[in-house]
């Protein structure tokens, strides 16, 4: 998370954009950031061992595991809007998924989520825009704004489910994922993935290490105080 923030006011500073590709080691939930954590039962989270992050963007609860996490940050202009990037970038993960044999598509302009304060897995309700596949969510993904720049990052799941959050929660809802495994009846690697993604993106992406010491906003998200403040 404080990765993704530094790439999103380095956006606003020097009008930069990048694509990060990474995944979570062990397991995590995350929480919007602005999602109600009283939702949730810690004291189950604590007996399961369950670690917990808050983000710098919106939206609902990931079970972050068997998936590919990807962020873009970018100067909003290189999108001409928010609402356009968050399109524009989905267009091109659905295009992605595409040349792997999956059949995604984005949701309609209708199709809205359930209020974003209140608790719940992301997967639960596709809201328009986002990538479907057969029907059902395939990418669950979120915004935050600095300026004159944003970030949205987001979670391609590989395989398994997000049943870890309806485990924890105090108010389970119904499954609405799908996976790329289910879709395509076979395993699909992190590897796989991330090479389409880079394939399918319409501009020149150069990779850059990220390995350098933490952040100085690694305070923030390890902080309790962050994660359970609301």
């Amino acid at each position: 998370m404080a990765v993704d923030v530094e790439l999103l006011e380095r956006a606003d500073r020097t009008g930069e954009a990048f694509v990060r590709f990474y995944r979570f080691d062990p397991p995590c939930l995350s929480l919007g950031r602005n999602e109600a954590a009283g939702g949730y039962d810690r004291a189950a989270i604590a007996r399961l061992g369950v670690d917990v992050v808050r983000r710098p963007t919106g939206g609902a609860a990931v079970w972050h595991e068997h998936e590919v996490t990807y962020a873009v940050a970018a100067p909003i202009t290189a999108f001409g809007g928010l609402r356009e990037a968050y399109h524009a970038i989905h267009t091109r993960l659905a295009a992605a998924l595409r040349t792997l044999g999956a059949d995604a598509a984005l949701a309609s302009d209708r199709q809205t989520a359930h209020p974003p304060d209140r608790p719940g897995p992301c997967f639960a309700t596709p809201v328009g825009g986002e990538v479907l596949v057969r029907g059902r969510k395939v990418i669950g993904s979120a915004q935050a704004r600095r300026c004159k720049a944003f970030l949205q990052h987001g979670s391609i799941l590989l395989d398994g489910s997000q049943e870890k959050i309806r485990v924890v929660s105090r108010d389970p809802q119904v499954a609405g994922e799908t996976t790329l495994a289910a879709a395509l009846g076979r395993t699909v690697s992190f590897e796989e993935v991330v090479d389409a993604v880079v394939a399918a993106w319409d501009d020149d992406v150069t990779a850059t290490a990220l390995r350098r010491p933490p952040p100085p906003s690694s305070a923030l998200f390890l902080d309790p105080a962050w994660t359970w403040r609301r």
